[in-house]
């Protein structure tokens, strides 16, 4: 959550030092809108090209991981546990 609200606050900022020259008016004037809306878009598709790349890289890089710790990699990519750890009801 955290990473997706510093990439939604640093486009915002992108966007509006771009696009917003004249901050004398309440409403964005048409050029200005169409601005922004083309500037998200573009940054959306790029975030979204990234993040596909991202996970298609992801299980790799753990499985790599694991291989050089020598631990076999378990369901979510960390290391798999021999046993399980005592819970709260457990003496």
């Amino acid at each position: 959550l955290r990473d997706f609200l510093l990439v939604y606050n640093r486009m915002t900022e992108l966007c509006f030092r771009h696009c917003v020259c004249n901050l004398n008016y309440r409403l964005l004037t048409g050029r200005e809108e169409s601005c922004l809306d083309s500037c998200a878009a573009r940054l959306v598709r790029a975030n979204h090209r990234l993040m596909g790349a991202y996970v298609g890289l992801v299980p790799a890089l753990l499985q790599r991981r694991a291989a050089e710790h020598g631990a076999p990699a378990g369901p979510s990519g960390l290391p798999a546990s021999p046993e399980p750890a005592p819970g709260p009801a457990e003496s």
